[in-house]
């Protein structure tokens, strides 16, 4: 029985992200407004034998409306160690919040900050050319107009793409009018986007852009592993990213204000060795061995991250939130279905003291950890 369980936990922890293959140059999110200075002519007065005259030109003035990010608040923690030590629950969105806006776009991440969110959930991949890019999936096809494999394309390929090709009220749905996708056309300037966007807020961004864009805001980073041309996981590349991830970090200064993740226990254990003072999560390999009892969290851990329930077993029970939690270490919760996506089973994720949840839909996340 106590095997069965192992198995059956197993496969509650098979995706973070909703599972799936849907895993610097640097860049910060456009500009779309010209400034134009006041201008107030006046010309000098023409005297003759005849009376003076004075010829006035009207002023023009032209207001300049100001970027979206420039209105993100400071959020209320800017540290793990901060983060951590809130009062409260914690709030990160999921892709900047997935079931609310286009996955993973400056937009979306903005849209999630202006919302009040602590946290910027994100997955990380390594394109061609060797830079960090967020982006859930290994390819292209789910996300974009494009098909093709991240790891095969360079980073100026990826952002020519429409990141949200396919978004549509909360998801991605392929049979819909063309008219019903309100968010495709803005990356190629075909659609105007929202006041305070450009069309650079709707491509694939890259680690750092973002890192540097939300200098004050804890961001929680999953290394995805990619397969492979035999579509096998490609482990290996996968910690070279971790590699390059690790230099990223300490180059930007983010040592103390991020959290890194990955599926795969090689990755997060090499990881570690790159970067030891950047807090971690488990992987899922060391997940289990702790259930086990053949194993221990990791020094760097500062929390678990896992989904809901899964083929019947309930993650949510509260012996196993107890006996997490005792380890000295956080439990965040990310949703995966649609239904839970919402206030009320946020709300009922704290009640049992979770310490935070992963949102699709950020401001509700936010709603729910305040009321």
């Amino acid at each position: 029985m106590r095997r069965l369980l192992a198995i059956l936990f197993l496969a509650a922890l098979t995706s973070a992200c909703g599972g799936g293959g849907e895993s610097t140059t640097s860049e910060g999110p456009g500009t779309d407004t010209a400034t134009a200075d006041d201008t107030a002519t006046t010309a000098p007065p023409e005297t003759t034998t005849a009376p003076s005259t004075t010829t006035t030109v009207a002023t023009t003035t032209t207001t300049e409306v100001p970027t979206a990010v420039s209105q993100v608040p400071t959020p209320e923690a800017s540290t793990v160690a901060d983060l951590l030590s809130l009062d409260r629950p914690v709030v990160a969105a999921h892709g900047g919040g997935d079931r609310s806006y286009p996955h993973s776009t400056m937009y979306a991440f903005v849209e999630a900050a202006l919302a009040g969110t602590d946290v910027l959930e994100m997955d990380l991949q390594m394109t061609a050319d060797g830079v960090l890019v967020v982006h859930h999936d290994a390819t292209v096809d789910r996300r974009t107009e494009a098909t093709g494999r991240v790891r095969d394309l360079t980073v100026v390929e990826l952002q020519e793409l429409d990141k949200a090709y396919w978004f549509h009220d909360r998801g991605e749905e392929r049979d819909l009018p063309d008219d019903q996708y309100p968010f495709r056309g803005m990356r190629t300037g075909d659609v105007e986007p929202p006041a305070g966007y450009t069309a650079d807020d709707f491509k694939i961004e890259t680690f750092r852009t973002l890192a540097e864009t939300f200098p004050d805001h804890v961001l929680d980073l999953e290394i995805k592993v990619p397969l492979d041309d035999d579509g096998e996981n490609d482990i290996a590349y996968a910690i070279e990213a971790a590699r390059v991830l690790a230099a990223a970090i300490e180059e930007l200064d983010r040592t103390d204000s991020v959290i890194v993740t990955s599926f795969s226990s090689d990755v997060m254990i090499a990881f570690r060795d790159f970067a030891p003072e950047v807090a971690t999560s488990p992987g899922e390999d060391e997940m289990v061995a702790w259930y086990l009892g053949a194993g221990e969290i990791a020094e760097q851990d500062v929390l678990a991250q896992l989904p809901p329930e899964r083929i019947g077993i309930d993650i949510l029970d509260p012996e196993l939130i107890a006996r997490i939690q005792a380890e000295g270490i956080g439990l965040w919760i990310w949703p995966n279905s649609d239904d839970q996506e919402n206030e009320a089973f946020y709300r009922s994720l704290f009640e049992l003291g979770i310490d935070g949840v992963i949102a699709g839909v950020p401001a509700e996340g936010v709603a729910a950890a305040l009321g």
